[in-house]
């Protein structure tokens, strides 16, 4: 699912968020929600009231956990490298059926600008919907700097305004060091906050961000596995 920003450097161009949110309502009858309970033996604690702290701390940490255990998608291809439809600092593994495509923007176009975040531009988009979900993988690549990780994350974070409940952490994208992030945005076509997730690898062509939206929780937790998948099989280009 396209963010559509606030003012600023930071927005994602306002003709892609069309696009998305057509798309989104045209599918969205088709996208089921996962079901939720707990089995077990033993007494269960009291459920915590929705909207309490307790209930939104467990939603969080649902979240988190789905991010850090997620399965991996099916292979479906390779992308980045040399000839395939996004070139990349980086090569990683696509979920089957996921469709990318590169983003070129004129550097005079209005939109250029609008297609930043924090310190990165997007560069690729990669389609979740020939796959059965609503949403997109996307790839964004800066310029060469010291930044670590983390501090791209942050910064990527920092410049959504309707972003809050950042959770960092330091993982591995392949065999590289890098930094992930699960977060929450407030989205203004649903009118709800959703789960999104970030990961960051510095290149010696600068840094590169892989992150996964969706049109809700829901799709955005369907879709982990591909996330995951890229992160696990990423390497240099």
């Amino acid at each position: 699912m396209t963010m559509t920003r606030g003012t600023g450097r930071g927005r994602v161009p306002a003709a892609l968020a069309a696009v998305t949110a057509a798309a989104a309502m045209t599918l969205a009858g088709c996208s089921s929600s996962a079901g939720t309970g707990t089995e077990g033996g033993g007494s269960a604690p009291a459920p915590a009231v929705s909207g309490s702290a307790p209930a939104k701390a467990a939603e969080k940490a649902g979240a988190d956990k789905a991010g850090t255990e997620a399965a991996v998608a099916a292979k479906g291809g390779r992308l980045g490298g040399a000839g395939s439809a996004c070139e990349l600092p980086v090569t990683f593994d696509l979920a089957a059926r996921w469709k990318p495509k590169a983003i070129e923007l004129e550097p005079d176009s209005v939109l250029a600008d609008l297609a930043e975040q924090g310190t990165v531009k997007m560069v690729c988009e990669i389609d979740a919907k020939p796959a059965g979900n609503i949403g997109f993988l996307r790839v964004w690549q800066g310029g060469a700097s010291e930044d670590d990780p983390q501090a791209v994350l942050k910064a990527f974070v920092e410049d959504d305004p309707n972003a809050s409940e950042a959770a960092y952490t330091q993982v591995k994208a392949g065999a590289l060091a890098a930094a992930e992030v699960g977060y929450t945005v407030h989205s203004e076509l649903m009118d709800e906050s959703k789960q999104e997730r970030a990961f960051a690898v510095i290149t010696p062509d600068g840094p590169v961000v892989v992150h996964l939206g969706g049109l809700d929780s829901d799709e955005h937790t369907a879709m982990l596995p591909a996330f995951e998948l890229a992160k696990r099989s990423l390497k240099l280009g």
